[in-house]
Order: structure tokens, then sequence, then C-alpha cells
């Protein structure tokens, strides 16, 4: 498989789809640089507050009584703090209070946005994990301290009350709320071809994004099909452990990386995805059947969806025969015409180059040309 990814990219013949927000151009040029095709449709969209009262209030209260901890937890967060606080002429009390106190950044790129801003954080959790931060506040012990929380547009489950148990004044920096989407159908459709087993992996990299995703399922009244949809047939991809929450609530199984970042997020599909493939010798050709292309002796052969129903449903069952009644159950839209599938079958062969890669048994339906030493067993 090393010369067939070198030549098309592990992702090649797969389509994941992308709901970020905030640097979906960027991942969506990741995955397509490994192959992949990607369908973007984000769950939602980021409101600043640079306006809004709350953040001024929670601004103002800071800097007229500095707390002892200030946890900045996104870069986008902690700048548009600090722009919003100059913009309402309390930009240097804010950067003087924060310097006075301890400092902690969820990560590298806030420790960045930290320094760009003339200031240095106190420390900065190797994990990149909110986890990590709270336990070694609570370790420190937290009761009569007045702790600043930088949100990022979602209530962070578990955090603010352990700390409130272990007796901590907190002060929430709303910067930023999540709302739906501006124009819904993008998400609508990414729900449909979900459903339809369009996509072979969906990717989250925010808690918001997978609620919202959920949400608008369940509005439709589509959960149960998304929720069979994401167990059985669809990869679920997070970038980090809270980002999967709103999905585990939900008994949803999901695929993290190590290091919470866009690209060991796409190189664990790289890992995940081809090893889901079904690889078998038909007619003295290797046949690799991914989830939307077909490689034929390392060839990249794009195929119709209709095409890719049918080869899927010869190769849950290869060498044997297929009935055209079961067939045509698989084809997408096909109504009662047994005709349609002969039509699909037609196009598939020609869209694989090689037409006695499928067999057609008279009367009967039609088989994938297993070559008769094939072992099957560990097919797909």
């Amino acid at each position: 498989m090393q010369d067939d990814d070198a030549t098309h990219g592990p992702l090649a013949g797969f389509t994941v789809g992308v709901t970020a927000a905030r640097r979906a151009e960027e991942l969506g040029t990741l995955l397509r640089r490994r192959g992949a095709a990607v369908l973007h449709a984000p769950a939602l969209r980021i409101l600043p507050l640079a306006d809004d009262s709350e953040l001024r209030a929670a601004t103002g209260k800071l800097v007229e009584h500095a707390p002892d901890v200030v946890i900045a937890t996104t870069a986008i967060g902690f700048r548009g703090w600090v722009e919003a606080a100059d913009g309402w002429g309390l930009g240097d009390r804010l950067l003087d209070m924060l310097r006075g106190t301890e400092l902690l950044a969820r990560g590298p790129k806030v420790k960045g946005a930290i320094r760009a801003a003339g200031l240095t954080e106190a420390w900065s959790p190797g994990s990149e994990s909110l986890a990590e931060v709270l336990d070694r506040l609570l370790g420190e012990g937290v009761e009569g301290r007045r702790i600043a929380l930088q949100l990022h547009g979602e209530p962070l489950p578990g955090f603010i009350e352990s700390l409130r148990a272990g007796g901590a004044e907190v002060v929430g920096v709303p910067v930023y709320r999540w709302m739906p989407p501006e124009d819904i159908a993008p998400l609508d459709r990414m729900l449909d071809v979900t459903v339809a087993r369009g996509l072979d992996a969906i990717i989250f990299t925010s808690a918001p994004a997978a609620a919202s995703f959920l949400n608008r399922a369940e509005t439709r009244g589509l959960f149960p099909e998304i929720l069979g949809a994401l167990h059985d047939d669809v990869l679920v991809a997070c970038v980090g452990p809270v980002t999967a929450l709103p999905l585990q609530a939900r008994g949803i199984g999901t695929h993290q990386p190590e290091r919470f970042r866009l690209g060991p997020l796409v190189q664990l599909l790289c890992a995940q995805l081809p090893s889901t493939v079904h690889t078998l010798p038909v007619a003295g050709h290797r046949v690799e059947i991914r989830g939307h292309a077909v490689l034929v002796d390392g060839e990249l052969c794009p195929v119709p969806p209709a095409g890719m129903a049918l080869l899927h449903a010869l190769a849950r069952r290869p060498g044997w025969v297929v009935a055209r009644a079961d067939l045509l159950r698989a084809l997408p839209g096909s109504g009662s015409d047994e005709h349609a599938v002969e039509t699909a079958i037609a196009r598939l062969r020609s869209a694989l180059g090689v037409p006695r890669l499928i067999q057609t048994v008279v009367k009967r339906g039609y088989r994938l040309a297993l070559d008769p030493s094939a072992d099957t067993t560990h097919a797909g």
C-alpha cells in the first residue's frame, strides 16, 4: 500500500467532512494534499463580543479588583479581549493587571498571543488540556483565591464548578460566543450526506461544533439515523478530549490524536481510514475498495456513487452471487426497476476499466470474480 499512497495520497478515494468555522481552509488543504475529497459545512459561527456589555463589565471588574490567577484558553479569545479593552480605553489597565497576576496559558498558541501582548505566562500545561490546569490549581489549593477564566465559547463542564467547590471565586470573561451558522443549508446537506453514508470520516475541532451538529440533527428528526451512521460507518475524529465530550455523552465513539493539533489529527485519519478498506484479488488484479473510489493495481479509478453502492454490496460477500433484488436495495433512489442495476453495473465496469472484475451470473445476479485461491476471511 505504500506505493499507492505515495502516488495518490493515503486519503485518496475517501471523503471527509469538516465542521470547523475557524481554520477550515487550513484543515481542508491538509486533507486534500493527502488525496481526500473534502465536504465543508461550518456547524457554527464565532460572534465576537467587542461591544458586549458582559465582557466590558467583567473587564472593568478585574482591573478594579485584580484576580490572583488569570487563565487564557484560546489565542483568538485572548487577542480579542486585549483589542476590546483597547477600544474602551482600558487596554493599558488590563495589561498592567495581567502583569501583576499569575497568568496561565492553556497551550502554545495562547502563549504566543500572551507574549505578543508584551506579557509572560507563569505556566502552561504540557498536555494543552484544561484538565491539567484544573489539577494544578486544585493541587495548590484555591480556597479564597480569585480566578479569572477567559471563556472560549461554551461552558466548560465541571471546570468552574470544581474551582468553586474548592472555595475559589471565579470570574468568567466571555470574549466570544458560538452561534448557529448564518446559512444552515451546508450543515443540512452534510447531515443528509452523513445519513446516506456519503462520508468516510467527519472531523470536529471544537465541542460547540459537535454539539451544534447533533442539535441540528435532532431538530430535523435525523438523530437516530445520524447516530447509526456515526456508530457503524463514519469515522468520527476529534482534535482532543474536550471536543469529544458532546459526542461521547451520546454514546458516539471518537478517535483523537495524542497531540491536540490539526496536523496530528490529519495523520490520524491517514492511519485509520486506509485500514478500513476492502483489498481483494479479483480476476488476476489487486482491487482496493475505498470509500468513494477504487484502486485497481494501484491505479485510482473514480466511481460514481451508484457504482460504489453496488461495489460495496458485492464486496460484503466477495465471490458470492448477489441477487439483483439485493443490489437494487443497495442502489440509492432506484425505485423498483431492476434495469437500474444493469445500467449501474455497466457504468461501474466502465469506471473500473476491467469489465471482467464483475461477473454476470445469468438469471441470478452478479459477483466479484474473486481469484480461486483467495482467502476471504480477512477481506475488508
